[in-house]
């Protein structure tokens, strides 16, 4: 391919654009007291696909400017916007980091090895939202939004969070294996280093 970068920054609008689509009308959103609300959403499968197939840079900038932007847009989750961008551009960075710094994914050429590096790199970046997402959401609502009722939509959203980390590793990781072949086929495959 002659101009990666270009590629690198058309996809990563395509993953902004899939992500926040995602996101926004293919969620079941729970509302939760104090006006509040979690949801069940596939936007972290689209991050972490992107970052395993643009490296973890350009993969979770898309998933992060996606959601972001999915954020923006609803009245609900406004405030949450500049720690949505952190955490999913952090799950970007942390999946391909794992997928192609340790696994060198783009590299390998067996199957076993890609796919068990692909799960471990999906799990890794999700595990971290699992994690963060929750925890910097207590304190963000608590400290700087000043909400009382940070502990009541705790459980929630890990809850939330869980789901959502099982059904987007399984969903990524099918989905890169069914593109991988697909992309080198059309010659649309790059390396990442």
């Amino acid at each position: 391919m002659k101009n990666q970068t270009t590629y690198k920054i058309a996809l990563t609008g395509l993953m902004a654009a899939l992500s926040y689509v995602v996101f926004t009308f293919l969620q079941v959103k729970i509302p939760l007291a104090g006006g509040d609300a979690t949801s069940i959403h596939l936007g972290n499968a689209v991050c972490v696909l992107g970052a395993l197939i643009l490296g973890g840079f350009y993969g979770g900038l898309g998933g992060a400017i996606g959601m972001t932007i999915g954020d923006l847009l609803d009245p609900i989750y406004i405030v949450y916007a500049p720690k949505t961008f952190l955490l999913k551009l952090c799950i970007g960075l942390i999946t391909g980091f794992v997928a192609h710094r340790l696994g060198k994914i783009t590299h390998e050429t067996n199957t076993k090895k890609v796919f068990g590096f692909v799960v471990a790199a999906a799990i890794s970046g999700l595990l971290f939202n699992v994690i963060f997402d929750p925890l910097v959401g207590y304190f963000y609502k608590l400290f700087i939004l000043g909400k009382p009722a940070a502990e009541l939509t705790l459980a929630w959203n890990v809850a939330s969070t869980s789901i959502n980390a099982v059904t987007s590793t399984i969903v990524s990781v099918a989905a890169y294996m069914a593109l991988r072949p697909a992309l080198k086929k059309a010659g649309l495959f790059f390396t990442i280093k």
